[in-house]
């Protein structure tokens, strides 16, 4: 017999696992300093041939200089920051790039940020599939904080729906609203609601709060409200518009937000020396994200490399971890700048430098948790 069961979370936390681009490298996504030379690379046709990547490698060519042959190319945080700068100051570089042009262009290299990183994100993941394995066996009680815009993580979850554990992106999504223009996409189950379970299960939820966006969200700027697209993350170079596709004949189609018909945005949030926080769901995320980091025993960072261009993290750990909260670092690299950079957050932060495909390895996660 099946009924209705409300979901609660226990006031404390066992475990907050913090997701850096490490976790996601093993399955190809590539790291943050990869990104720039792949979209400026002669071998991507696809990009070098469309609207978008025309406007955006003209935009980089004739504002920094490169060199190809010896692999020297800008930091992508310095050409955020660099376009974040006069849409800040409402200032236009000059003639050919005014102030609405570059607010333009930032958006084509988002775009194009998404399209880099999805080439990878299409597949099953051996490893998050072992995370979610160890986790679900002896941290249910946990949380993950990812900044990572891949939903590799995601995808690797399907074995532990089907055992009842739900996931909670922390965020009111488009798909809980029961109206009729978005009976297509009422799929998603609201965790946050009573779920339909039998008698005798326990559902289990498990918040991931993706603090920089996804690739899988699609962002109304007239509503206010996200789209939840879990298989279609491709994005059409030429028009900048998300493509999705009907089933099971896979025909392409333009998404618009099927409640007012405006052009959805992207909702990644790119690295940037002068970050905005201000987007209504990053503000919502942060929130949350600083009540798991309160309410939590153990923090464990993965594959985290405390970029430069997040002091935005920084701050809010430094803000929010309690004393005598434990504080655990997964990184193969040993460096004494990074080390300094996590002792900044916590003094007493415990090292392990090993990559994230050797910790599932070797099951440290086990002995760790």
């Amino acid at each position: 017999m099946k009924i209705e069961k409300f979901i609660k979370y226990p006031q404390q936390r066992d475990v907050v696992f913090v997701l850096g681009a490490g976790a996601s490298h093993p399955d190809g996504v590539p790291l943050q300093r990869d990104i720039l030379p792949q979209i400026l690379s002669d071998e991507n046709e696809e990009i070098k041939n469309s609207e978008i990547g025309k406007i955006v490698l003209e935009f980089i060519t004739d504002n920094f200089d490169f060199n190809k042959k010896l692999n020297l190319y800008p930091r992508l945080e310095a050409v955020f920051g660099f376009l974040d700068y006069f849409i800040q100051h409402n200032e236009s570089l000059n003639s050919k790039y005014t102030n609405s042009r570059i607010r333009e262009i930032k958006e084509y290299l988002i775009k194009l940020v998404h399209y880099i990183v999805n080439l990878n994100t299409d597949k099953n993941s051996h490893y998050y599939h072992l995370f979610w394995k160890l986790l679900s066996e002896h941290v249910p009680n946990s949380s993950i904080i990812t900044l990572n815009y891949d939903t590799l993580l995601e995808q690797s979850f399907e074995f532990l729906f089907k055992q009842n554990y739900y996931l909670d992106y922390c965020i009111q999504l488009m798909n809980y609203e029961r109206i009729p223009q978005l009976k297509s996409f009422n799929f998603w189950i609201n965790p946050r609601e009573p779920v339909l379970v039998n008698e005798n299960v326990n559902p289990i939820p498990i918040k991931i709060i993706k603090l920089h966006g996804s690739l899988n969200w699609k962002y109304c700027n007239c509503c206010n409200l996200t789209l939840l697209t879990p298989w279609d993350r491709k994005i059409d170079l030429n028009k900048g518009k998300f493509l999705g596709y009907t089933y099971p004949d896979k025909e392409e189609y333009e998404f618009r937000c099927p409640i007012d018909g405006t052009d959805f945005e992207t909702l990644i949030m790119p690295p940037s020396y002068l970050k905005t926080l201000h987007h209504p769901v990053i503000s919502q995320l942060l929130v949350e994200a600083s009540r798991e980091i309160r309410s939590t025993k153990r923090i464990i960072f993965i594959g985290y490399s405390m970029s430069d261009a997040d002091l935005h993290i920084i701050a809010l750990f430094k803000k929010h971890i309690q004393n005598g909260t434990e504080v655990i670092a997964i990184n193969p690299k040993k460096k004494e700048s990074l080390e300094l950079s996590y002792k900044s957050i916590s003094r007493d932060t415990k090292f392990i430098n090993i990559s994230f495909e050797e910790l599932l390895k070797k099951n440290i996660i086990e002995k760790i948790i």
